[in-house]
């Protein structure tokens, strides 16, 4: 029997006021109230189906989540940095106080009360429980779409119940195939459960007499570029390293210095197996900007050859600006063990690049969470040993890695395999209320017809708002995992999974058309 698991979202609203404003007129007045609730929702069903969903997205997506943060607090106790500020601030609402705190309090943490049971509570049942979708419903629905001629040779599919733990539905879930970008989903379980969601990622100056070491940590969003103004976290500046580092050494009566490189935290090719490409620069532990050329902060540039060495140079200009000379050309220089640290920028925490990452399928900080995995397992920091990280990781996990291979971080590889059943139990892991440090996977998935790589897809379908997924696309294959709220109200995990496709456009519909439907559909 799987585990029993809580996540339902239980339409209640008005029905259970009036239960409770009943409960004192006696037993018959309560049998009228549920019985106005059977019709109330034989009514909801009536409804047009799109003003049904308008009214699902506004009032479901708030219900669940809600139910994703309360259950992790329920169950874990207050949130950390890993999730969004929004997210806390609406989940602590019910108790007037943010939920927030970096500090053991003195006191319990004040945090919304729980929408649902904790992980392993009873499920809950009887007409105001959202029903499961049964396995024969879902195959009548499902299966004929599987069938769809835009979609490739191979065809799997593995969809699972959150609520109950269940695989609801199934087509070759086990075979592993090319995940393209949703190998990404492993890369961020893994580094969140080896490092946290609170890790975050150092670039540092050290001084060793006259001269200094730019000391790359592995952080891709390091940001030469002038501060963006508004709220919000920023990322760790190049420009900021050059005031500490200044300030530094005119306390230290230096002005004219000897500038190094340090980039030996990382072994092996710096170049992806594709070769130079457009998706991806060559991977490094010192860069700024992801090594882009152009303004953009997101999908395909053109990129530096050599990131480190520019950065270096970037880092010796500022420093001029800043009254401090730089001898010479800054050259390659491993930091001594001896030297002094004067400055240091730490990255975003750990949730916030993978909230990121997922949202715009950025291959360059997978590259790096998958070597800052390797490094915290004791493995080299090269594709090889990050790839025996991942696996060993998700291993750890007591995820299905069964013939899973990891040839890389970003699903760029073709080599890298993985199987629907694993990708969907990923996603059910980051589900989980005893999980909290694997929340970022979901809050970071694009909403379809909204955000992220889901932005221009989903118009005008059922899974508008319903589905959040990380999409997958390599010539000939294309993938879609995620999340989705059905028409019951019934959280589910997903993923569908296709290679040897002709047509992406598509392919890509197909899967869109698969997990619409599960939206639109109680499955009974």
């Amino acid at each position: 029997m799987p585990e029993t698991r809580s996540w339902q979202v239980r339409w209640v609203g008005w029905g259970r006021s009036a239960v409770r404003g009943a409960a004192g007129a006696g037993r018959a007045a309560a049998t009228f109230v549920a019985d106005e609730w059977f019709f109330a929702r034989q009514w909801w069903r009536r409804i047009p189906l799109q003003r049904r969903r308008t009214w699902q997205l506004t009032a479901g997506s708030a219900v669940a989540g809600l139910a994703v943060a309360a259950g992790a607090v329920a169950v874990a106790g207050p949130w950390e940095a890993g999730q969004r500020t929004a997210e806390r601030t609406l989940a602590a609402a019910a108790d007037g106080a943010g939920g927030e705190t970096h500090a053991p309090a003195a006191r319990p943490v004040p945090h919304a009360p729980p929408v649902l049971p904790a992980l392993g509570g009873p499920v809950p049942s009887g007409r105001g429980a959202a029903p499961a979708p049964t396995d024969a419903g879902l195959a009548d629905a499902l299966a004929p779409l599987l069938k769809s001629p835009e979609l490739g040779p191979l065809r799997s599919a593995s969809v699972v119940d959150v609520a109950s733990g269940a695989e609801v539905f199934g087509a070759k879930q086990g075979t592993p195939t090319t995940p393209a970008s949703t190998v990404k989903l492993a890369t961020a379980v893994a580094a969140l459960s080896v490092l946290g969601p609170d890790h975050r990622i150092d670039t540092t100056v050290v001084a060793d007499g006259k001269r200094i070491v730019l000391v790359g940590g592995g952080d891709p969003t390091l940001t030469a570029r002038a501060p963006r103004q508004g709220p919000g976290d920023h990322p760790a500046s190049l420009r900021t390293l050059a005031d500490e580092t200044a300030r530094a050494l005119k306390h230290r009566k230096i002005t004219k210095v000897a500038l190094g490189y340090d980039t030996s935290a990382y072994s092996g090719p710096a170049l992806h197996p594709i070769g130079r490409n457009e998706n991806l620069a060559p991977v490094t532990p010192l860069m700024t900007d992801e090594a882009r050329l152009d303004a953009s902060d997101h999908g395909t540039a053109p990129r530096a050859s050599d990131p480190a060495a520019a950065t270096a140079r970037t880092f010796a200009g500022l420093l001029h600006t800043r009254g401090i000379t730089v001898t010479g050309t800054p050259r390659y220089a491993k930091a001594p063990k001896t030297a002094d640290r004067i400055a240091t920028v730490a990255s975003l925490p750990l949730a916030g690049l993978v909230e990121r990452m997922l949202t715009y399928s950025d291959n360059d900080i997978a590259e790096a969470l998958a070597r800052q995995t390797a490094l915290a397992a004791g493995r080299p920091a090269s594709f090889a040993g990050a790839g025996k990280a991942v696996h060993e990781a998700l291993a750890a996990q007591h995820l299905p890695v069964a013939g899973a291979a990891f040839k890389d971080g970003s699903g760029l590889n073709r080599d890298d395999r993985v199987s629907a059943r694993l990708l969907s139990h990923l996603l059910l892991a980051a589900s989980a209320p005893d999980k909290p440090t694997l929340r970022p996977v979901v809050t970071g998935l694009p909403v379809a017809g909204f955000t992220g790589t889901l932005s221009g897809r989903y118009a005008r379908t059922a899974g508008a708002g319903a589905v959040r997924a990380k999409t997958g696309t390599l010539t000939g294959v294309n993938t879609l995992a995620g999340t989705v709220v059905d028409a019951d109200g019934r959280l589910l995990v997903f993923a569908f999974m296709t290679s040897g496709t002709t047509n992406p456009q598509g392919a890509q519909q197909a899967l869109d058309r698969l997990a619409s439907t599960v939206a639109n559909c109680g499955c009974r």
